[in-house]
């Protein structure tokens, strides 16, 4: 018989990733601080800055994505590596989006990750945030108001 726990390990750490993305996305800071451990880590070394509890990871999250007019992410799957109950891994990032201050932010990073087994599932022990590629070129282009149309310029009938 085959053994199926590296291959469901594997899925669930990418959910994982996943799942990071989309609660920031959706201002959903308690889930996204929730994918940590209780010790979990969370370092930016660019800015710099690091958060090494759920409740610090939480409280940075809600502060900084306050400074931002908009901000969009894309993850991509990276590597796993599994040794039983953790893993290590990386997973590839493009993010973009304006400041309230009018500064806008194009990056191509990538995260570093070591992930452990909890009773709550597959959690970040840590996560290490490496910027490759970072441009402040303005943006041209604007978030839409919730509920209104873009205007696209091309006709509708």
């Amino acid at each position: 018989m085959t053994d199926l726990q590296a291959p469901a390990d594997r899925v669930e750490i990418q959910a994982l990733c996943a799942e990071f993305t989309d609660a920031g996305m959706q201002a959903d800071f308690e889930r996204l601080a929730s994918l940590f451990t209780e010790d979990g880590a969370w370092r930016m070394p660019h800015l710099p800055a690091e958060f090494e509890t759920r409740a610090e990871i939480r409280a940075a999250v809600t502060r900084l994505r306050g400074l931002w007019e908009f901000f969009v992410q894309n993850t991509h799957p990276g590597t796993v590596r599994l040794d039983g109950d953790t893993a290590t891994g990386r997973a590839y990032v493009v993010e973009f989006g304006r400041l309230r201050d009018g500064t806008s932010h194009l990056n191509y990073a990538l995260y570093h990750d070591t992930y452990r087994r909890t009773p709550e599932g597959w959690r970040f022990a840590e996560r290490v945030y490496e910027v490759r590629y970072y441009d402040t070129t303005p943006l041209p282009g604007t978030a839409p108001e919730p509920n209104t149309p873009i205007e696209t310029g091309a006709s509708h009938t």
